[in-house]
């Protein structure tokens, strides 16, 4: 099975070991071994809450080099709608516009100029007999790897469709090379909220290649703008983003509740925060849950406007971004949007191949062995004491129970199983401290780190 790309990694350096990145990831593919994180490339789903969560930001995320937009004669940058919501009010669009252009970019586009004709086909498809009930948004590339590896059942609901930065990517390039642009001097790059983006770029789900040549980190690009725009270096020009016009259902489209905002037809739910995204699935999965015709789901709380990469608070966000969407039309005609001219280029490119589970739960390629595996987990499980401490290392006593199987984790290191083993001679102190050591690393064992403990 191919390894998912991973924007999300370890500065080991900085790391202190205390485990907050363990207990806040979704899939348990974070435990802990000599002291330090250890990532299971095939649970994690770059959600980014262990970035929200470390204490001493032991995590970074990757991103392709800005310098690569130079490479290009005709560098164009494609910016999520919420970009400008960065910004304080008293920086006018104009400013933030012409800030990007003076970093050298030659054409700007909001990536949300698809969304109308995305509305469309998400009707289409909520009306359709044929689809498979809940339908779920692939928008959220986070959610999408969470149900390939947590709730594999799931996957054939997952709308196989292109997200808006697929299907603007793909107008802004067709639409360039019709003007005699040629391909090889066009370099789209998309600035993403998110390190999931990042990810989805790289080893894209249902297609070979994603039509980007790189991703720019937009708090990066938030910094390097509002630093042009303090200094006063650019000129000003008079356009503003809506040059190209945006409806308001494309500028809602990124926000909680903004993709099923107006669709009329069906039942349909918008859940974000992925732990609650996580429930729900728990509850679909288990059929406690039926008669929804269409589910948004987003990783992030207030979805696109509290993305790990946003460089301001995701409420303030949230609200310029309804601010700046009153008073615009819910839709826009062929004549403001120039993608919609394009519909029938993208409708026919509008589909992506088969989305593939990647069960986390499984536990070996022979099906025999996997059987026999799972009963002794679910056996280990059940005499461990479920109160999910994580000393071991591991995020449950389920996952520890799985690493024990599969010959990962040794049952002796459960503080409850040592002190058992303890009390009845079948475990040393020096031998627990060697268990211990291996878990958390020589520093948290070493007697000086309590010398200033009175213990008498």
């Amino acid at each position: 099975m191919e390894s998912f790309h991973h924007a999300l990694n370890f500065k080991y350096d900085l790391c202190i070991g205390c485990s907050h990145c363990t207990s806040v990831c979704p899939t348990g593919a974070i435990h802990i071994e000599n002291g330090s994180p250890v990532l299971d490339t095939n649970r994690c789903v770059d959600c980014g809450r262990c970035y929200l969560a470390c204490p001493v930001n032991a995590i970074y995320i990757e991103q392709d080099d800005f310098q690569t937009i130079y490479n290009y004669k005709c560098p164009v940058v494609l910016i999520p709608s919420i970009f400008s919501a960065q910004f304080p009010e008293k920086i006018s669009q104009c400013a933030i516009l012409s800030a990007i252009y003076h970093l050298g970019f030659k054409y700007v586009y909001e990536v949300e100029k698809s969304v109308d004709l995305m509305k469309e086909v998400i009707k289409e498809q909520i009306l359709s007999e044929e689809r498979e009930k809940p339908i779920i948004s692939s928008f959220c590339p986070a959610v999408v790897r969470l149900i390939q590896v947590k709730y594999p059942s799931l996957v054939p609901n997952i709308l196989p469709m292109r997200t808006p930065l697929d299907l603007t990517t793909l107008y802004i390039r067709k639409r360039l090379t019709d003007q005699g642009i040629p391909d090889e001097d066009i370099g789209i790059f998309y600035v993403t909220p998110c390190a999931a983006k990042i990810a989805a770029v790289k080893s894209p789900v249902g297609e070979e290649k994603m039509p980007v040549e790189g991703v720019i980190n937009m708090n990066y690009l938030y910094n390097k703008v509002f630093r042009v725009i303090k200094e006063g270096v650019y000129k000003l020009r008079e356009d503003e983003f809506d040059f190209h016009p945006i409806s308001q259902n494309s500028l809602y489209f990124t926000l909680t509740g903004g993709e099923i905002k107006d669709v009329e037809v069906g039942r349909n739910l918008a859940i974000d925060e992925i732990h609650n995204v996580s429930d729900f699935l728990e509850k679909l999965e288990d059929e406690d849950i039926d008669n929804i015709d269409y589910l948004e789901l987003r990783a992030c709380d207030e979805s696109c406007a509290g993305g790990i990469l946003c460089a301001g608070n995701r409420f303030l966000i949230e609200d310029r971004q309804k601010k700046r969407a009153q008073g615009k039309p819910k839709t826009v005609t062929p004549e403001e949007n120039k993608l919609l001219n394009y519909f029938p280029y993208l409708r026919e490119n509008l589909k992506v191949g088969k989305v593939a589970p990647r069960s986390m739960d499984k536990l070996d390629d022979n099906i025999a062995v996997a059987m026999r595996k799972m009963k002794r987990s679910f056996e280990i499980n059940e005499d461990l004491p479920q109160v999910d401490c994580r000393i071991c290392g591991y995020q449950t006593c389920k996952a520890f129970s799985e690493a024990i199987v599969n010959n990962e984790a040794d049952v002796r290191q459960c503080i409850f199983v040592q002190r058992i083993l303890e009390q009845t001679d079948k475990l040393t102190t020096p031998e627990a401290l060697k268990l211990m050591r291996k878990v958390w690393g020589e520093k948290k064992i070493e007697k000086h780190s309590i010398k200033h403990l009175d213990l008498e």
